[in-house]
């Protein structure tokens, strides 16, 4: 019976043999590594983000210090500009590897990188009030077609699925065709976002507490844009989840620390 658990690893040693691949960080080949594309090596360097962070953006501070007596300090453009959502989480630094994880499964159609995404989130997950809805971050019609997926929305499924509450993925939609946010100034990302998103049955939210999922969280437009659209319809707190978030370089994590403390995959 002990040979069972071993079946999985022979078979992928013995698929990577015959159709090598190599990782997408190191360039060594791949053996029986958990993590498509992605050896265990690199991976392991993956950080979590650090500790001392808004309590309403989750964007980090400089010094661990900030929240240190005051646990529900908020940066500055969060006193003088709340943002539309109640809350926002922000899980690891778009750094590599996760940020070649997240650029091979958006750019290049690796969706077999969506579920040990998924499932880095899921053993991430913050405590959650009580959530009614979960709503992916939607993509424009056109760009969904060129895509033909939409990264969110198969993180926002698995998490809806080991959360056991509903998913909504056609309420809330894109209307504007807009440049990729990354590609543009802080003050055009603003322009560039506003009335993009529009809720199609605003009587399917009133008074839903939803929770919004993206992958990136870069400067909160897009989030802030989608929080306004769905608390004008009527909803009640929109709480916010993305997977990574940009940072400045003095903010980044240590990669000498020791190895961040979650596992690949759930057992």
């Amino acid at each position: 019976m002990a040979v069972f658990p071993l079946i999985p690893q022979f078979l992928r040693r013995a698929t990577r043999f015959f159709f090598p691949i190599q990782c997408a960080v190191c360039g060594g080949s791949l053996s029986d590594d958990l993590m498509p594309h992605f050896c265990t090596n690199c991976w392991s360097t993956l950080r979590p983000m650090p500790t001392a962070r808004c309590a309403r953006c989750d964007r980090p501070f400089v010094s661990p210090v900030a929240t240190t007596y005051s646990p529900r300090h908020m940066c500055p453009p969060c006193t003088q500009h709340p943002p539309s959502y109640t809350r926002a989480w922000t899980l690891y630094p778009y750094t590599p590897p996760l940020q070649d994880a997240i650029r091979l499964l958006k750019y290049e159609g690796k969706v077999s990188l969506a579920t040990p995404l998924a499932k880095l989130m899921i053993n991430s997950l913050p405590r959650l009030e009580a959530i009614d809805l979960i709503i992916p971050v939607p993509l424009h019609h056109e760009r969904l077609c060129q895509r033909e997926f939409n990264q969110a929305l198969l993180l926002a499924d698995q998490i809806g699925r080991h959360l056991n509450i509903s998913l909504s993925y056609s309420n809330l939609v894109r209307t504007a065709s807009t440049p990729p946010q990354t590609s543009l100034s802080r003050k055009s990302r603003l322009k560039n976002l506003r009335h993009a998103f529009v809720v199609r049955h605003p009587a399917q939210l009133t008074n839903k507490r939803i929770l919004l999922i993206d992958d990136v969280f870069t400067t909160g437009t897009t989030v802030n844009e989608c929080a306004k659209a769905l608390r004008r319809s009527g909803s009640a707190d929109v709480f916010v989840i993305t997977l990574a978030r940009t940072l400045d370089q003095n903010l980044i994590p240590d990669r000498t620390q020791s190895p961040a403390p979650y596992p690949l995959f759930n057992h």
